[in-house]
């Protein structure tokens, strides 16, 4: 793996040369992609030069050790360093999910567990908005099916980051969130203080960039506009400002109805629909690639069971990767970090194992 390492480096140096060029500027799709390879290659040169240095130091004290015994207390320790230099060197030559830097688009569905599943999806939507601003990121909700107690049945908001470093991008943080969450509690309808267990489906898709990234034929639309609706199905506009768009050689259909203008849900549907062709053509490549391209954790299954809120225990449980913790409140206020973490790290070393096992 760290054969590799000058190829990158001497790529950093051309990437750097790529950005002192005015006409990389001109185009905002060329320069967001070059600020972003930039950003990923900086950290591994900056971790190849750490390692480096802490070889040389460790050499130095050997030398040193040679002619005086009293530096050879200092070489187990320098030993340590270059051990965690390498491995943090290590880690980032794992080959990156391309879409890390990415912003997302969520969708939040109530699933079993009627106004109760509806209304956790609320809860959810509010716990990914916190943690977006403790990261610094935007949130824009695009479309939301209102249930009659105040939850969602179905909500998507979209998700920007503010940073060109991949390792930091939204994509590669929220990525695992895709899947079933189950949710266990008291329901605000229960009349008996029975606890009952719902579940609610999220889905993540990487926001495209360009809308030329994803060609899209207008022929292969099908357009429809209609008047929106409110909870319980009734007109909330008198014109058909909603529409809904399906993609006939997909099947993929996105409805939009937030907002009053027939243009601004039109133009909201299509940022959909391109995220989830892009999630697809995505997930037809992971396919078709090796299992060391394939991330263990974000599977393609969206019918998976990843997680188990316990509100009267207070835990929060993540299937896949055991993570466990007593603090559901704070994580329902946004504190996800220590959750998302787990499934980065257990995918690292699954990917670590993976080319381990190919070399």
């Amino acid at each position: 793996m760290f054969e590799s390492v000058q190829t990158l480096i001497d790529e950093h140096r051309r990437v750097q040369e790529e950005l002192s060029d005015p006409a990389v500027h001109a185009d905002a799709a060329r320069a967001k992609r070059v600020n972003r390879r930039y950003a990923e290659l900086s950290r591994i040169v900056a971790a190849h030069e750490a390692w480096t240095a802490a070889v040389d130091d460790l050499e130095a004290a050997r030398e040193l050790a040679r002619e005086d015994e009293a530096f050879a207390a200092e070489v187990p320790a320098l030993e340590e360093g270059v051990q965690a230099a390498q491995e943090r060197l290590r880690r980032l030559l794992i080959p990156r999910d391309p879409d890390d830097a990415r912003d997302v688009i969520m969708e939040i569905k109530a699933g079993e567990g009627g106004a109760e599943s509806a209304l956790f999806a609320a809860d959810l939507l509010r716990m990914y908005i916190q943690y977006a601003a403790s990261k610094g990121w935007k949130t824009e909700l695009l479309e939301r099916n209102e249930s009659d107690l105040g939850g969602y049945k179905d909500v998507q908001v979209a998700i920007k980051g503010s940073s060109s470093d991949p390792a930091q991008g939204v994509w590669a943080h929220l990525k695992y969130e895709g899947g079933v969450h189950r949710v266990q509690r008291v329901p605000a309808t229960e009349s008996q203080g029975r606890i009952h267990t719902s579940t609610t489906g999220v889905l993540v898709f990487p926001e495209v960039d360009e809308p030329e990234e994803i060609h899209i034929d207008q022929n292969d639309l099908k357009i429809d506009v209609f008047r929106s609706s409110g909870p319980g199905g009734q007109s909330v506009n008198t014109t058909d400002s909603a529409v809904r768009i399906t993609h006939v050689p997909t099947g993929i259909v996105v409805s939009m109805q937030n907002e009053k203008s027939q243009l601004q849900n039109r133009e909201a549907a299509m940022r959909v629909l391109r995220a989830r062709l892009l999630a697809k053509q995505q997930e037809e490549l992971d396919a078709a690639a090796s299992d060391a391209r394939k991330s263990q954790i974000r599977g393609m299954d969206r019918s998976e069971r990843i997680r188990t809120y316990n509100f009267p225990e207070n835990r929060i449980a993540d299937h896949r990767t055991g993570f466990k913790a007593y603090n559901l409140d704070q994580v329902m206020d946004g504190a996800l970090d220590p959750i998302i973490e787990s499934a980065i790290a257990a995918d690292e070393e699954a990917r670590l194992a993976a080319v381990g096992s190919d070399s």
